[in-house]
């Protein structure tokens, strides 16, 4: 899949090499507890995101193969190794890609992690493209680990001896990616054919490039002008319609990115709990929050999203009503925290 350098990265299903040398041996027998670490950081990242309202496509882990580490291990520069401890210098054993929609949410994402986790390392492979004046791989690329400092869930103190290679790129940016991995890696191309790929790739890349742009002047133009809801609609409840929600809230805070369809589906529950069920009973309700004061308060470091600038709002608003929720039930605690930074009761 991919490798923190950015290099290509081998079958990650891969089975371990025939000479087995005390590198694999000693990487296979803690394999089991990186994988487990492995999903403990996806769960985590998610988890991150979902809280933060940021808008993505998906978020997937991988851990390394013991052929791809056995390799890795073995590679040299100047004759000398280039991981002396493998186990403790390879630190892409976990790695993690949050696939965005817009360009711009790849920027939130790394923001988000830079606040939440500790970052020990960040390379924007698509700037450091474009500054040699090229087109090609652009991806973001964090190696984060869990901030010492912080306290955490039970659950996730084990990775406190860990650290993630975290991958960030647009769908776009993917696609791109993973197909010229593909062409390039399996050893197809004749030599004579290979200018001409480089070309088609660069052009390829340069298109994707403007294709971003052009997804993300479309959504910044959609916030303001989302359609009302459809007529004939068929109302399961008497909730805010997710699509009016979105126009509200694209409305009433611009300068937020979009959350996530299921998102706004699950604070118009939050909503129907409080006895909201208009836009314009929302409205009032938040109208004497003072939305800039607000985030100076909780002291953001990443944008949040359209919905995390809502429930910041009600959490302000509501205070403890708002934590006795049962939507809420699964995330009281970081709610308990967020409320103290609001200085609320």
């Amino acid at each position: 899949m991919f490798d923190s350098d950015g290099a290509a990265a081998t079958d990650e299903g891969g089975a371990p090499p025939t000479e087995t040398s005390e590198v694999a041996q000693a990487y296979a027998a803690v394999r089991p507890e990186v994988e487990t670490a492995t999903a403990l950081f996806v769960e985590m990242v998610t988890g991150l995101l979902d809280e933060a309202g940021i808008n993505y496509l998906s978020v997937s882990g991988r851990t390394k193969s013991v052929a791809s580490f056995a390799a890795k291990a073995e590679r040299r520069r100047d004759g000398r190794l280039l991981y002396p401890d493998p186990l403790a210098d390879i630190t892409d054993q976990i790695g993690v890609r949050v696939i965005t929609y817009v360009h711009d949410d790849v920027a939130a994402v790394a923001e988000l992690l830079a606040e939440e986790l500790a970052v020990l390392d960040d390379r924007d492979m698509g700037l450091e493209t474009a500054r040699s004046g090229r087109f090609g791989y652009a991806s973001r690329h964090l190696l984060v680990a869990v901030d010492a400092s912080r306290t955490v869930p039970p659950a996730y103190e084990a990775l406190r001896r860990r650290s993630a290679s975290v991958q960030i790129r647009t769908v776009l940016q993917h696609a791109w990616a993973e197909f010229e991995h593909d062409i390039r890696y399996k050893g197809t191309v004749p030599e004579e054919h290979a200018h001409d790929l480089d070309r088609r790739f660069t052009l390829a890349a340069g298109l994707i490039e403007l294709a971003d742009r052009e997804f993300s002047a479309i959504r910044d133009r959609l916030q303001m002008a989302l359609p009302a809801s459809p007529p004939d609609a068929v109302e399961q409840d008497s909730r805010i319609s997710t699509q009016d929600l979105a126009k509200f809230l694209a409305s009433k805070y611009a300068d937020a990115g979009w959350s996530r369809t299921d998102h706004y589906t699950w604070v118009s529950g939050l909503l129907l709990e409080l006895g909201i069920t208009s836009v314009d009973a929302l409205a009032e309700v938040i109208a004497p929050v003072d939305a800039a004061g607000l985030i100076e308060r909780m002291g953001y470091k990443y944008p949040p999203g359209a919905v995390r600038r809502l429930d910041d709002a009600l959490l302000a608003t509501f205070g403890t009503r708002y934590l006795d929720l049962e939507g809420n039930a699964h995330r009281r605690a970081s709610l308990e925290g967020r409320l103290e930074r609001l200085g609320g009761s």
